[in-house]
């Protein structure tokens, strides 16, 4: 008898204390939920974006008074404003590559403006469409040796950032020559000087803004014209940028004969065979059959670039190596 008493003492309290902690457990939810915020009081963290009524590309006044006009292009501009991985790296990138491409449009007759459509074609990189255009300027094959860029199995000039760029420019002095308007001009870029003319005739229009051409066509130059405008005043637009991928720094070799092994010619200047095809990428093998006559300018990384894993390794016990900021850096390899 005894023995049930306690038994019955334990359960009743266990009970007891099961039903207190029950009941405090559902006071501090109900004040929990108290104190969330109602669907009113959520601050949502992104916002409309204002823009000016003058906007140009390439010297030429965009009808923002066009309804449409003005809606595409704030669909492009809210688009990169909320794309920010990809919007931030394009920031980055154009520390390093502007510098390349600007000097080249200035000195062949284009308008600067003309560097933002090579960010919406390849986001400065050597990147490769599906349908095979390539580099930062996206040449197709034929195309690009119909502007004067050397492809073959060793050699792809597509690659080559420099005399990509100045192809581009001949591209685009032929199709101003055409339709007189830089605007048109880039939109021949996307969609082919042919099929621009060809709605131009069909439509009887003669600006870009009053034709009605495929998506992509559409969008293209609303497209340049978002990422300049960002591109132009980041700290408007919520990016702020602490590093940036800077110049790159080499040295330059001229090479008239040809070059059995490139893993070898690397190490002969100090560097690795990926640091060689990073600095040039146009070298598509890993020889260089040089005919006669012919010449190539090869791009050795000078310091900090030229740094490998190996220089690191031999020199990770020396102090100075370790507090040399020169050598703590950031770029995109």
């Amino acid at each position: 008898m005894k023995n049930t008493k306690v038994l019955l003492t334990i359960a009743i309290s266990s009970l007891v204390l099961m039903v207190v902690f029950a009941l405090t457990m559902s006071i501090i939810a109900i004040r929990t939920v108290n104190k969330r915020p109602s669907l009113d009081h959520i601050v949502i963290q992104s916002h409309d974006i204002e823009f000016c009524d003058d906007i140009y590309f390439a010297g030429e006044r965009v009808p923002l008074e066009m309804f449409n006009i003005r809606e595409r292009y704030e669909r492009e501009l809210l688009s990169n404003t909320y794309f920010h991985s990809n919007t931030m790296l394009q920031l980055k990138r154009s520390k390093r590559w502007f510098p390349v491409i600007e000097p080249i449009l200035k000195e062949n007759g284009i308008p600067d403006d003309f560097k933002y459509l090579c960010v919406i074609e390849s986001y400065l990189s050597n990147a490769v469409s599906p349908a095979g255009a390539t580099g930062f300027w996206q040449f197709m094959k034929g195309t690009a040796e119909e502007f004067g860029l050397e492809i073959s199995k060793e050699v792809d000039m597509r690659y080559n950032v420099e005399l990509e760029t100045k192809a581009a420019c001949e591209y685009f002095h032929k199709a101003y020559d055409r339709f007189g308007s830089w605007t048109l001009t880039a939109a021949a870029y996307n969609a082919g000087s042919s099929r621009v003319s060809k709605f131009m005739k069909e439509q009887g229009a003669s600006s870009y803004y009053d034709l009605l051409m495929s998506e992509e066509t559409e969008r293209y130059v609303f497209r340049i014209l978002a990422i300049k405008t960002i591109l132009e005043n980041p700290e408007k637009y919520g990016f702020y940028i602490s590093q940036t991928y800077e110049p790159y720094k080499y040295k330059t070799v001229t090479v008239d004969k040809s070059i059995d092994n490139l893993a070898d010619f690397a190490k002969e200047h100090d560097i690795t065979y990926k640091l060689l095809k990073v600095f040039n990428p146009w070298l598509r093998s890993n020889s260089l059959n040089v005919k006669e006559g012919k010449v190539y300018e090869i791009k050795i990384p000078k310091e900090p670039f030229n740094i490998t894993h190996g220089h690191i390794m031999n020199l990770i016990g020396n102090d100075e190596f370790l507090c040399n900021d020169s050598l703590v850096n950031n770029n995109e390899i």
